[in-house]
């Protein structure tokens, strides 16, 4: 563990301890670390995907073990799983809180990985809708279809060359943590390949998915990661 990290965790503990709101202590923390993924207790922990995007509740679980027993289990719960925080803040007051530098990281990852898959999403159903049109049901093809019109090709194409340039390995399925960088090669791919109009006009289709799932939930829209499950490949 690099000095930087046992500080942040020192300074979260002190913190609570003096009674200070867990979630603030915890973003608090969050600022002062410093490692991009780390071995703890059997198990390995990535919070950048791709050394850019922040994956910041990952960094949030491993640091509220850290508080083990000191955080209410429902916050703790409503955070971690469901991207609930026990307190409301504003972007202004997360962004102070985690510091300049790792909310714009968290920003490569909000709109690389979480809302680069409400576009696939979005493009799909926009498909599905197109297909029910025609009398047809059958979903094959659709996802297909819908990263051909994202990205110009099929999905496995696009898979294929990831691996290609990664050097990884051609296997039937893949982790959830080669998924969000697969997801987040895809939104580079296409920023590279789409004109400025075409990316701009993604990202709101892709926002107004995001935020109509987060209507239907319940949820107002705040500026914090929403996990969805996603599926293998």
């Amino acid at each position: 563990m690099s000095v930087e990290d046992a500080q942040a965790i020192q300074w979260l503990k002190n913190a609570v301890a003096e009674g200070k709101h867990w979630y603030v202590a915890l973003l608090e923390a969050i600022r002062l670390w410093s490692s991009p993924e780390e071995d703890y207790e059997g198990r390995h922990y990535r919070y950048l995907v791709d050394n850019e995007a922040f994956d910041w509740l990952i960094l949030a679980e491993r640091l509220c073990e850290e508080l083990d027993g000191l955080i209410p289990e429902k916050e703790r719960t409503a955070l971690l799983f469901f991207d609930i925080p026990p307190i409301e803040l504003s972007r202004g007051e997360f962004r102070n809180l985690i510091g300049p530098s790792k909310y714009h990281t968290y920003l490569n990852y909000f709109y690389g990985i979480l809302v680069e898959g409400f576009l696939i999403l979005a493009v799909t159903e926009e498909i599905r809708k197109e297909r029910r049109v025609l009398g047809l049901s059958s979903d094959d093809g659709t996802l297909d279809e819908a990263h051909h019109r994202i990205y110009g090709a099929d999905q496995f194409s696009l898979l294929k060359q990831f691996r290609k340039e990664r050097r990884y390995p051609y296997l039937r399925s893949m982790s959830l943590r080669q998924f969000d960088e697969f997801t987040y090669w895809l939104f580079k791919y296409r920023i590279r390949r789409c004109d400025k109009s075409c990316v701009a006009s993604d990202t709101k289709k892709a926002l107004s998915k995001l935020h109509e799932v987060l209507r239907l939930k319940g949820r107002p829209h705040r500026p914090l990661r929403t996990r969805s499950l996603k599926s293998k490949l």
